[in-house]
């Protein structure tokens, strides 16, 4: 009797203190600065206050939140000096934003909700898939002053909502298809589809994902010289199309499953000779980091790298003028700023930010110099070609589960909690669980259901 009572009291001393300690971590959690600019943005601009730190231009965020979750995604937008100056949440999830045209308050983001109906034309598709639902897609224009919008173009697709589009020029959308694999030009005037890439054209159909998430291409970039820059994030490769011939496979970064270059990776943006490239800027998700390739002697090669102990998949990266980078931190629930040196100069914290802009610097890294060009070439490099995780060895086992595992477990859980708030309460469950099994025991009805089944 005496141990089962200090069996009890060391169970509940554990419920106590775990039970605790998630208690004062919702309590303490960041404030969502996304809640505070749709509580101020109702005020005339001079009435609000600021919830950021003032930087050097405004800065525009989308959320993408977890699938099934309570809350709908949303663009918000701050201010020079930290105030609230735009949110909306019609939509469901959130994803790229360019401004639109450069230097102006007004930007171009596109943005969706998924939904479990679809039309006839696309069910025959979603059944083969083993997936009922759809999506649909807005493009829009919005000014952040004035909150003027305007629809560029909607579209119902299946399974998934497209993650990045960039505007060509007046009528001309170049964009990322998720639900059918593809990279197509589009004319929003005639809806007309001018241009198209196919990743079965050339990807094996035996890399990547499942059918209906195959190539999961989430992002596409017109670079200067024609080509064509996508995001194949589940080749775990950011390739280069030259229109009218297709992949150039001689300047691919990454390959299939070497998840020491890159996995399942996020928003690269890419840097001309003209600043320091060719460099790709890119947020490597599932490696829970941030780097930097410089092609040199036809070769990609690491010149940079950044994480702390917050970040968690990362899924945009920015290089600002001058040396600064703005960093989305989705499951760290916050976008950040870093000095040329790595430190932390300003932040906000967004429930599961998705892309981030700061006006005023171009579309995305468009004014930002490689590392390289910063360092004025002296700067340390790792061959991407020998920096391979293996597939079948221990190595894999540790990043698939430091990546993927851990978080796919946070974007399902409550935004407030970390890897350490997760720990804590399997502990508090496996805890009640077993007290509550001991107590069963203890009362004489387990042992005689015990006794039965002998």
């Amino acid at each position: 009797m005496e141990r089962r009572n200090i069996l009890r009291m060391l169970l509940l001393a554990v419920l106590v203190v775990s039970g605790g300690y998630l208690a004062i971590a919702w309590v303490n959690a960041p404030t969502n600065a996304t809640a505070a600019a749709a509580n101020q943005t109702q005020l005339p601009l001079e009435d609000r206050t600021p919830v950021v730190e003032d930087r050097g231009g405004a800065t525009v965020i989308t959320t993408d939140p977890p699938a099934g979750s309570d809350g709908l995604g949303a663009i918000v937008a701050f201010s020079a000096d930290g105030r609230p100056l735009y949110h909306n949440d019609t939509y469901g999830n959130y994803f790229d934003v360019d401004p639109d045209p450069p230097g102006s308050k007004t930007v171009l983001y596109v943005a969706g909700s998924r939904y479990d109906s679809c039309p006839d034309r696309l069910q025959a598709e979603r059944d083969s898939a083993g997936d009922d639902g759809c999506a649909e897609v807005a493009v829009e224009r919005v000014n952040l002053t004035t909150g003027t919008t305007e629809r560029l173009h909607t579209a119902v697709t299946g399974w998934d909502i497209w993650h990045d589009v960039d505007r060509i020029d007046d009528h001309r959308l170049l964009v990322a298809d998720i639900a059918r694999d593809r990279v197509f030009t589009l004319n929003t005037t005639t809806d007309e589809v001018t241009w198209e890439w196919r990743a079965e054209e050339d990807l094996d159909p035996d890399s990547g994902g499942q059918p209906g998430d195959w190539t999961h291409v989430n992002d596409v970039e017109l670079l200067e010289d024609g080509r064509v820059m996508v995001s194949l994030r589940n080749q775990d490769r950011v390739a280069f199309l030259e229109p009218g011939d297709g992949l150039q496979r001689d300047w691919t970064l990454g390959a299939e499953d070497a998840y020491g270059i890159l996995y399942e990776q996020h928003n690269p943006d890419y840097i001309p000779s003209a600043r320091g490239g060719p460099a790709v800027i890119v947020s490597d998700s599932e490696n829970n980091r941030v780097v930097e390739y410089q092609r040199q002697n036809e070769t990609w090669m690491r010149t940079w790298e950044w994480q702390d102990e917050r970040l968690q998949w990362p899924r945009d990266a920015d290089r600002l003028p001058g040396s600064h980078t703005l960093v989305t931190d989705s499951k760290g629930d916050r976008v950040l700023e870093l000095s040329e040196t790595g430190d932390v100069v300003w932040s906000v914290d967004i429930a599961t930010p998705y892309e981030a802009e700061r006006l005023g610097t171009g579309d995305e890294s468009t004014t930002g110099r490689s590392t390289a060009a910063l360092a004025n070439g002296s700067v340390d490099a790792t061959a991407a070609e020998t920096d391979r995780t293996s597939k079948t060895g221990l190595s894999w086992l540790v990043a698939f589960i430091t990546g993927p595992v851990v978080n796919g477990v946070l974007h399902a859980a409550p935004t407030w909690m970390t890897i350490g708030d997760l720990l804590v309460a399997g502990v508090f469950g496996i805890t009640a669980v077993t007290g509550g099994i001991a107590e069963v025991y203890w009362s004489g009805v387990g042992r005689r259901l015990l006794e039965r089944l002998r």
